[in-house]
């Protein structure tokens, strides 16, 4: 089945058709092309969701499918999780009955489950997001979980790509942490990360100590970087970082202090309230464009005049949400038209020259 649990652990083509196909729809514009009339999705939110939802339930109807959206434990039964488990307690069903029974009515699901942010096994595992992909019968797409949101990371690699002309390669990318009043989960920034050094920019990660990425994220990075004659740095000055950077991108996370000793991390992270993107931050740049995921805490984040400033492409960012979902269900319903291929293809040789015999995953 064509699962997308994230592009780590597919090829270079699938990601450079995925690509191509996201810029396709976004040259198409607001168009409704019935591709999948007789289609169906389902769509589990076990998390909150504006772009992502609304982006989805877009796409399929844009592509002529029916879409259902279920925000389990809001008119749903509870669901047990684990394997084994004596369900003598609230859980009603198991998440394996209720994603088999879905997977007979819908020809593909769609899953948002966040991380834990108690159990850094669990999560580093994708425990939750593994039971849904094993429990289907039909594609699974990952709405974002535990370490991944490959939806988000499609639509910054095509928002990039049609920034710089098709010409990202080469820009520098800086993923800067920001402060946040809670302690938010690592699959944004860990696919953003992913997604530019694959892209082949010189990747710098600015952030306070304490507060890395996971290292098998870093590690695999590095080998996209690596791939490119580059590596991936990191900082903890985030002012020097901003230097000369063609692209901003914030994201505040909590890092792996927050599943060691919660309190202890929410007291550190007091001491960098100053990490916030601000215009004077921004003059240090190559008058780089600044992104975020949204959704954004004005004046705790950025500041306002980045946000309604020229250099700001968040809102375009957001937009190619759409475009990617569409790209998305039409790989997982093998939609694609043939000429796809034929352009992915240049795509990919542009992008990941020289080839390698790796995959990448």
């Amino acid at each position: 089945m064509n699962h997308l649990f994230d592009w780590h652990v597919l090829d270079d083509s699938v990601w450079a058709a995925h690509i191509a196909a996201a810029l396709r729809h976004y040259r198409a514009g607001k168009t409704w092309t019935p591709a999948a009339p007789s289609r169906s999705l389902a769509l589990l939110f076990f998390n909150p969701s504006l772009r992502t939802r609304t982006s989805m339930e877009l796409a399929g109807a844009q592509l002529g499918a029916h879409v259902t959206t279920i925000t389990p434990g809001q008119g749903t039964w509870g669901f047990a999780w684990e394997d084994g488990k004596v369900m003598d307690g609230t859980e009603a069903e198991h998440i394996r009955e209720a994603v088999g029974v879905l997977s007979r009515y819908y020809d593909a699901l769609g899953v948002r489950v966040f991380a834990s942010g108690t159990d850094y096994a669990q999560d580093r595992d994708e425990t939750l997001m593994r039971a849904i992909l094993d429990a289907a019968t039909v594609p699974v797409v990952n709405l974002e979980s535990a370490f991944y949101h490959p939806c988000q990371a499609l639509g910054d690699a095509s928002t990039l790509m049609t920034h710089f002309d098709g010409a990202a390669k080469g820009k520098k990318f800086v993923l800067t942490w920001t402060y946040h009043p809670k302690a938010l989960p690592m699959a944004v920034p860990n696919s953003a990360l992913l997604m530019a050094a694959r892209l082949g920019m010189q990747v710098t990660v600015a952030r306070p100590d304490g507060y890395g990425l996971d290292p098998g994220v870093m590690d695999q990075a590095q080998h996209y970087a690596a791939r490119h004659g580059l590596t991936v740095e990191e900082s903890t000055d985030q002012a020097a970082a901003f230097d000369d950077a063609d692209v901003i991108y914030a994201k505040a996370w909590g890092g792996p202090l927050i599943y060691q000793d919660p309190d202890a991390e929410a007291a550190r992270r007091q001491d960098f309230k100053d990490w916030r993107v601000t215009s004077e931050l921004m003059a240090r740049t190559n008058e780089a464009a600044f992104m975020h995921c949204l959704p954004v805490r004005r004046g705790v984040v950025v500041d306002d005049a980045v946000l309604d400033g020229p250099q700001a492409i968040h809102l375009l960012q957001a937009e190619f949400r759409l475009h990617a979902q569409k790209a998305i269900l039409e790989h997982v319903w093998d939609l694609n038209p043939r000429e796809e291929e034929r352009v992915s293809g240049r795509l990919s040789a542009s992008l990941f020259a020289p080839a390698h015999a790796e995959d990448g995953a």
